[in-house]
């Protein structure tokens, strides 16, 4: 098997069973949609969606000093996290670039996981154990011990419910405990990228497929559908959350991103970026970077990533992500737009489709926002 092969999740043949269409992200074969990736969005905003999502990249540190080590390989303050939390952060490069977004959970005293985006996943890895040099904790590729299934939606809580004795009405945003569901042994964790409440389960790559069935036939008499990467994709987007590669990359700080709030100046210690981090807020303070705004279309053309933004036929940005929005019924991007022109319902801002100017309206992101 060449290098270049696609890898595969331990749901693979299930994905094809159910006729999903196929697509490479990241090396991995990954379900793109089932169906209509309009009624897959639509199911998660309103029912529930199942995906898969083993190709998230799980790396293990554990030891005496695992936390000083997270402490001073990322941005947050990880020593802080408690034992059945969890934290979004950034790992970063010495000049403050972004390498990856990532989240933590602190499954121990002296254990803990962190999962990055599956394109930077041998990166992340490769950061950490370097930075591990002189502390006394052990980083682990655990990629292959785990595979990954969402359950995302207002009626993902009941699901889930009917297989599990864990307390997950105690289980709160951004925490995650062991488990057994439908008899599987799993870390429910909280979490999601689609806007919605719901739950990510960690669990043994053998064990997928008995689970993933188990919740298919608990959410069928609700409406929950398996959902593909296509429909994750316009979630995240009207939910405002960041796609590494898109709104994030190495060229930009988090200051640069707008979320410079991951970053603990205040945490004991030096950690990686520090310096140049400091100063990436200081240039912010006194002369704002451009800032990720939203724009909706007044039109029907639908904005791609690359694009030009535009305001009295002078460039003022750049539109990262951009997709027909399900749930607005318009097309929608992100974009990162000078200061000047990112106060929501700033006047004369188009984007520059294929030389046409077509107007769009700023506003603050998130598109949506769930009701609690």
């Amino acid at each position: 098997m060449s290098s270049n092969a696609p890898r595969h999740t331990a749901l693979d043949a299930l994905h094809r069973s159910l006729g999903a269409t196929m697509t490479d992200f990241a090396g991995w074969d990954m379900p793109l949609r089932y169906g209509s990736e309009r009624d897959e969005h639509l199911a998660v905003r309103t029912k529930a969606g199942l995906f898969d999502l083993s190709h998230m990249g799980e790396i293990t540190v554990t030891g005496p000093q695992a936390a000083a080590l997270l402490n001073y390989a990322l941005v947050g303050n990880i020593a802080s996290v408690g034992v059945g939390r969890a934290r979004y952060t950034m790992i970063c490069q010495e000049d403050g670039g972004i390498l990856d977004d990532l989240i933590v959970y602190r499954l121990a005293e002296t254990e803990y996981m962190v999962v990055a985006n599956a394109s930077n996943a041998q990166v992340v890895l490769d950061a950490l154990t370097g930075r591990a040099d002189g502390f006394d904790a052990v980083v682990r590729d655990d990629r292959d011990a785990y595979a990954l299934i969402a359950v995302q939606g207002p009626e993902s809580p009941g699901i889930l419910k009917s297989l599990t004795d864990a307390d997950l009405d105690g289980l709160k945003y951004y925490a995650g405990l062991p488990g057994t569901v439908a008899g599987v042994p799993a870390l429910i964790a909280r979490t999601g990228y689609t806007g919605e409440d719901g739950f990510e389960l960690f669990v043994a790559p053998a064990d997928a497929e008995r689970l993933w069935q188990a919740l298919t036939e608990a959410g069928a008499p609700v409406g929950l559908v398996p959902c593909g990467l296509s429909c994750r994709d316009t979630l995240r987007l009207e939910a405002g959350m960041p796609l590494y590669g898109h709104e994030l990359t190495t060229s930009l700080t988090p200051f640069d991103a707008g979320l410079g709030r991951v970053v603990k100046f205040e945490k004991e210690g030096d950690f990686v970026g520090r310096k140049a981090l400091e100063a990436a807020a200081e240039r912010a303070e006194k002369n704002p970077p451009r800032v990720l705004v939203g724009l909706i279309a007044e039109g029907r053309r639908v904005p791609r990533a690359g694009y030009t933004v535009v305001a009295d036929g002078t460039v003022i940005g750049e539109v990262t992500s951009g997709a027909p929005s399900p749930t607005l019924g318009k097309p929608i991007a992100i974009a990162y737009v000078d200061a000047a022109h990112a106060a929501p319902g700033s006047a004369g801002v188009g984007v520059d489709i294929r030389g046409s100017h077509e107007p769009y309206e700023v506003v603050a992101l998130p598109f949506y926002k769930r009701q609690k």
